[in-house]
């Protein structure tokens, strides 16, 4: 049998290419050709004609859209989410052989396209497609987030909270002093910023129309943040620009016109009708909606603020790196634009709960190595450097081989984590760096106790989990994936 792969993960790096291994080995293993295209952050090597055309079956781990689908069209297709490829490779392999198998003879009538030009397979249920547009959105957006926010995080460790009351550097910038270059790095850095959500809303918008729905949704982005709508009206705009431009790509128009039509009419059409709705209709009320969310989040103290803390701890463990970790992740680097100190204590709990399924995972395999394979306590060591580094995706390779046991134990240990954090009025300006953000946490030492007390419970409750319905001493079975380079919660 011959395959051809694509992977791909919202983030582009951990998921997308651990697929790919997990893949790549499960078919060595059952003696079958497969070749695989990571489209991951760092650019991708696409298939050639020739592999896919004498492929027997396509495979689709994917959590996004996939780029160029048109490739593929009439071949038979299995599409999962990128992380049944990294816990059941030959599961995946034996499925995409069956539907080999059930394909038509060649020469038989392919089945008609769908009239919707959709970047997420057409057989898909509303809500598995619901999930692929807004994780494509934020796929796109998250170097805009990491590039922006660690230069702000930059600007405010070399120049102070001030320096945001900075001239301009177009006006006053020396390159001898130290408050100029925090100042530059600062702007920067907002200007970064202020792509999020035009951009999120853009490929939203492309994740459901293709090229010509991406003007309308940069513009009803954009739209968004004019009238005070944030990430929310974002996410609005970005499913509007899709839906207008998909309904008008169904009108038949004369075939003189349709040459013309996805590059002028669809994008002129589509951004008028965008920004209509956007101005008049459902930007205020979503604006409204924002400013309620705001004042309640900085209202929250206590018990409240603990509580959403280990919400949003165990959200960023559940999946780690999945689409509820990334909704974790998004809500609170939302917030930093917002920049109330509550929504600062809300991205250092969440920070800080991102790390611990890694560490903890780091601790257990070194505390208790006989309880884990070799494999297993290889990653360990490499996940000491991942957990600090704010990457969730390190504790993967332990929980896609005993997902029972180690996925509630780390759960458990980011929501503690996440509670006390919030409790502790730990707050932050990065979106990202882990341990080595800390110079810019509020309070860091309740901060540090914080993620090392979720480590302790975590660990300690892998361990105990572990000699759950099994001999003392036995070791955990099955394979264990090598770790790939990961990218952040």
């Amino acid at each position: 049998m011959k395959y051809v792969a694509i992977t791909a993960c919202p983030t582009g790096i951990a998921h997308t290419y651990m697929a790919a291994e997990a893949l790549e080995q499960a078919a060595a293993d059952a003696g079958a050709e497969l070749k695989v295209e990571t489209q991951g952050s760092a650019g991708s090597t696409p298939l050639s004609a020739e592999d896919i055309r004498e492929a027997d079956a396509v495979i689709f781990a994917v959590d996004v859209g996939v780029r160029d689908r048109e490739r593929f069209a009439g071949k038979p297709l299995v599409e999962v989410p990128v992380k049944h490829a990294i816990n059941d490779a030959p599961a995946l392999l034996t499925r995409a052989a069956e539907a080999a198998a059930e394909a038509p003879e060649p020469g038989a009538a392919a089945p008609a396209e769908p009239a919707l030009s959709s970047k997420v397979a057409a057989g898909s249920g509303f809500g598995g497609r619901l999930r692929q547009w807004l994780m494509t959105g934020v796929s796109y957006m998250i170097p805009f987030v990491a590039a922006g926010g660690l230069l702000i995080a930059l600007s405010f460790a070399l120049g102070g909270y001030q320096i945001t009351d900075a001239p301009p550097v177009t006006d006053h910038f020396d390159a001898t002093s130290l408050v100029s270059w925090a100042a530059l790095a600062n702007q920067i850095g907002s200007a970064a910023f202020e792509f999020l959500v035009p951009v999120l809303a853009g490929f939203i918008a492309f994740a459901i129309a293709d090229r010509p729905a991406i003007a309308p949704g940069f513009v009803g982005g954009a739209i968004a943040v004019t009238v005070g709508a944030g990430f929310l009206g974002g996410l609005v705009a970005g499913l509007l620009a899709g839906a207008v431009i998909a309904g008008l790509k169904t009108v038949k128009v004369p075939r003189g016109i349709a040459g013309i039509m996805p590059v002028v009419v669809l994008p002129l059409l589509g951004t008028l009708v965008v920004g209509i709705l956007m101005f008049v209709v459902v930007g205020k009320p979503i604006a409204l909606a924002m400013t309620a969310l705001t004042d309640w989040l900085t209202g929250l103290s206590g018990a409240n603020a603990a509580l959403l803390g280990a919400l949003l701890g165990a959200m960023i463990a559940f999946d780690m790196g999945g689409p509820i970790n990334k909704v974790a992740y998004t809500f609170a680097v939302g917030g930093l634009s917002i920049g109330t100190t509550t929504s600062l204590e809300i991205m250092a709990a969440v920070m800080a709960a991102g790390m611990v399924p890694p560490l903890a995972l780091a601790l257990a395999s070194a505390v208790r190595g006989s309880l884990f394979t070799p494999a297993e306590r290889a990653n360990g060591r490499t996940a000491w450097l991942l957990g600090a580094s704010f990457i969730t995706e390190g504790a993967i390779p332990f929980a896609a081989a005993d997902p029972l046991r180690i996925i509630p134990s780390t759960v458990i240990g980011a929501a503690t984590t996440g509670a006390l954090s919030m409790s502790f009025g730990a707050t932050l300006r990065a979106p990202h760096g882990g341990i080595f953000v800390t110079p810019l946490v509020g309070h860091p030492l309740p901060y540090l106790a914080a993620i090392v007390v979720g480590v302790v419970v975590s660990a300690a409750a892998v361990l105990v989990a572990k000699r759950i319905g099994r001999p003392a001493g036995e070791p955990a079975a099955g394979p264990v994936a090598d770790t790939a380079e990961p990218v952040a919660a």
